[in-house]
């Protein structure tokens, strides 16, 4: 009787062993592997963020630029009515020469009058010089705007436009534009560039567009409790920082710029009392990018090292904590692959670049599949805010953002061991462009997360660090976008 209870006891257990086999055959295959990558401890070089010098070949050989201002006087683009959009287009492509090959943008603006000093204004020469409220200059000024959208609106190069135009250096003082004034340039401003961000000089002027702010004396001890006080409430009352750039230079000529931000560049960023003066004001006003003060000596160790602490503060810097996935994927099945990410920086990235998943050889780091995610914008992937200086910490802080995405891979994928990398990619020529602050990374812009069999089990995803390059020494990054004609 006990041999027959056994014997049926045995078959029940091995009935189950084979429902659960039957059932769940994928179970030993559907292990997920949790990466968590080590954050990368350095400043990176990376798109539309950081030290902007201005366009000449130094910006080449800047350790972190990415963005150039570019200044151009009106009547060198169109200097009688009969000019046309031709000259715009070889003016900025001669002025623009290969940017794209050293992955940076231009942000170009357009100026009258230099300074006091005579002889220092470029109007056309078929209008008046010192007129800006006839109606002449209206409709020409309306015509300009309209012409640099068809030239920059949709150029890659392009990172965002400067309003300019009006007073010296643009700057919009001597003269103000005046109520009238800012609804005729803010209309055209805003019919002209609808992919491109706009950026005003001060903070309580074109309150009804949707603008950013270069404010020129950054930082400035006579202006913070005006010019920075007013970016402050602009951004607390329109959330202005998180969908326009927030920017502008360091002034060393004039006032009392020896108080903040300091004798010069190499000043600011060495001496403790003004360099931490610099990233208050950069986290506090959700700043993306200063020029001036770019024009630091690298060659000073004390001065590049306060640089890096900077340029970590500016803009946004993309920190994944975890990444998941299946360890095993079959072709022509659905996979899923999840990532969290914060942005420790100052900003968000102002436009909507894709986020891209691929499989790379695991010997060759050749890629062998690639795909984007569909529904993941980082432009939503926002810093902390409302800054405490005394504790130097935003006191809302960065949250983490998941991403997700549902992939298959093509039945043509031969199985094997291949590691699985993201990258963002700049849509200009789809190549890798922005770097995620963690140390795993590839020479070329992606950031080798672990191993992934196809078709085929891994013991162990994680990746060996000593494969991995240092982003900081890449200077590989590019994009390719057609010039203007």
């Amino acid at each position: 009787m006990k041999t027959i209870e056994a014997s049926i006891r045995w078959m029940w257990t091995a009935a189950f062993v084979l429902a659960s086999v039957v059932l769940f055959p994928a179970a030993a295959s559907a292990a997920e592997a949790v990466i968590r990558p080590v954050e990368y401890g350095h400043a990176l070089r990376n798109p539309l963020k950081g030290f902007r010098p201005d366009v000449n070949p130094r910006a080449f050989e800047h350790e972190y630029a990415t963005l150039t201002r570019c200044y151009l006087k009106w009547n060198e683009l169109e200097n009688d009515a009969s000019d046309g959009v031709d000259k715009i287009v070889r003016v900025c492509n001669e002025r623009w020469r290969d940017v794209e090959k050293h992955n940076i943008k231009v942000i170009p603006r357009v100026y009258l009058d230099w300074d006091k000093k005579e002889g220092n204004e470029y109007w056309p020469a078929d209008m008046q010089t010192g007129d800006y409220s006839s109606e002449q200059f209206k409709q020409r000024v309306t015509r300009l705007v309209h012409r640099l959208g068809l030239c920059w609106d949709q150029d890659p190069r392009v990172a965002w436009v400067q309003l300019g135009l009006i007073g010296y250096w643009g700057e919009h003082h001597h003269p103000a534009p005046d109520a009238e004034m800012q609804k005729l340039l803010g209309d055209a401003f805003t019919e002209a560039f609808l992919h491109k961000k706009v950026t005003v000089r001060h903070p309580w002027e074109f309150t009804d567009y949707e603008f950013g702010i270069y404010w020129d004396s950054w930082a400035h001890t006579q202006q913070v409790d005006t010019h920075g006080r007013a970016i402050a409430e602009l951004n607390a009352e329109q959330g202005r920082w998180k969908v326009c750039p927030i920017g502008g230079e360091c002034a060393y000529n004039w006032g009392r710029w020896h108080v903040q931000p300091g004798d010069n560049p190499n000043d600011t960023l060495s001496d403790p009392h003004h360099r931490d003066w610099l990233i208050h004001t950069i986290r506090w006003l959700h700043g993306s990018n200063l020029g001036w003060v770019a024009s630091y000596d690298p060659s000073d160790p004390l001065v590049r090292a306060g640089a890096e602490e900077v340029q970590k503060a500016f803009a946004y810097r993309f920190v994944i904590d975890e990444v998941r996935y299946p360890d095993q994927i079959s072709p022509n099945e659905p996979f899923a692959v999840t990532f969290t990410v914060r942005n420790t920086g100052s900003a968000p990235f102002y436009y909507d670049w894709p986020v891209q998943v691929s499989l790379l050889d695991a010997k060759t780091r050749d890629i062998v599949w690639r795909d984007t995610f569909p529904d993941v914008d980082i432009r939503t992937w926002l810093p902390g805010d409302e800054w405490n200086e005394s504790r130097r910490v935003y006191m809302v802080g960065p949250k983490p953002y998941e991403a997700s995405g549902e992939f298959a891979l093509p039945a043509s994928l031969s199985g094997g061991r291949y590691i699985l990398a993201l990258a963002i990619l700049d849509p200009a020529g789809m190549a890798p462009a922005v770097r995620f602050a963690i140390e795993n990374y590839f020479a070329g812009g992606r950031h080798p997360i672990g191993l992934v069999g196809v078709g085929r089990t891994v013991s162990n995803p994680e990746l060996s660090p000593a494969l991995f390059d240092d982003p900081a020494a890449d200077r590989t990054l590019h994009y390719t976008p057609a010039a203007m004609n």
